[in-house]
């Protein structure tokens, strides 16, 4: 067991990509998860991210979900990873169980853990900004460990395609509590939001283990019983994951924004993180807006673990993609 109170990082990778498609499809026709794929040539976004953990955690203490489905792309991407730190999921069943998994994982080996949830697919031109802020909610976990912190991003523009955290009074400097999310609102919604300090949800959150488990415990009860016991079982077993795979064929999506953070709102706080270029690069166009900042003819790092490095810059010769990269530009 690891020492007490230890930062791990879950880096949420077994998501599908459905928005990007169009654009991230290989030669074959087939559809290629935006986490293994790259901007410019150089690291894949996944490896960027495993990356970024590394700004909070050892890579010892560094965990992935990732899916079955996509083993064609991680079995080589996650090949400097500890092999009991890559958790698969049978399927994908939403992010609550994306988080929950590996979560009673890291639980089973650390049941004092901080736990930072890092998606895979996002961009950030000033790592050590939003590094920074994530080191900022890890250390209020000392004083708050029954609380939930967010990491906001602070808006460059209304975007009317994200959601929003709306926070409440300051709790202390650089921390506030949440009111309420807003998901997606009107683009007249999403600037009357902005300029009444509203920040964007990254989906990143620090937390102590327990916090989160106590959240799920409250929300779906019958799934942490009947997953803690899969999990349990599998880590006996460790060359036969049958108890999670048979559970996994029985459980609903469920959303973790939605079903399980919505509504625990006197949990939560948010850290603000300053203008940092941020990008889900959820869409064409935010994917089109995030290439148009990218220094032109960098030398980029070429990664030898990602056989599809560069796919998304040679998307770029695509006419749709290119079209949107115009648009970009000329807002």
């Amino acid at each position: 067991m690891s020492a007490s109170g230890t930062t791990w990082v879950i880096v949420l990778a077994a998501g599908d990509g459905r928005r990007l498609q169009c654009l991230t499809t290989n030669a074959s026709g087939m559809a290629v998860p935006k986490q293994f794929c790259s901007l410019c040539g150089g690291y894949s976004l996944l490896r960027d991210a495993l990356l970024r953990a590394e700004a909070v955690a050892l890579p010892e203490h560094i965990c992935t979900i990732v899916a079955e489905q996509h083993r064609l792309w991680w079995g080589t991407a996650l090949g400097s990873i500890e092999k009991s730190n890559i958790i698969v999921q049978p399927r994908n069943r939403g992010t609550a169980h994306g988080i929950l998994l590996p979560l009673l994982h890291i639980m089973q080996r650390d049941r004092e853990a901080r736990i930072v949830l890092l998606p895979s697919d996002h961009h950030v031109d000033n790592e050590r900004a939003l590094a920074t802020a994530m080191r900022r909610a890890i250390r209020q976990l000392n004083a708050r460990s029954r609380q939930i912190f967010l990491l906001g991003i602070s808006p460059e523009r209304a975007d009317p395609d994200l959601g929003y955290i709306v926070p409440g009074d300051k709790v202390e400097r650089n921390v506030s509590a949440v009111i309420r999310f807003v998901e997606k609102p009107s683009a007249t919604r999403a600037q009357r939001l902005i300029k009444g300090g509203a920040l964007w949800n990254a989906f990143i959150v620090a937390a102590r283990a327990s916090a989160l488990l106590e959240l799920f415990q409250t929300r779906i009860p019958q799934i942490v019983d009947a997953m803690r016991a899969a999990v349990v079982h599998d880590q006996s077993n460790p060359n036969d994951s049958v108890a999670t795979t048979d559970l996994y064929q029985h459980l609903s999506d469920i959303d973790f924004s939605k079903q399980v953070l919505e509504g625990a709102e006197s949990m939560l706080r948010v850290v603000p993180v300053p203008h940092c270029g941020w990008s889900d690069l959820g869409t064409p166009t935010r994917l089109a807006e995030t290439l148009q900042r990218l220094p032109p003819q960098r030398e980029l790092p070429q990664d030898p673990l990602n056989p599809l490095a560069g796919f998304l810059n040679l998307s770029l010769q695509h006419s749709r993609l290119q079209a949107l990269g115009d648009t970009a530009a000329r807002k």
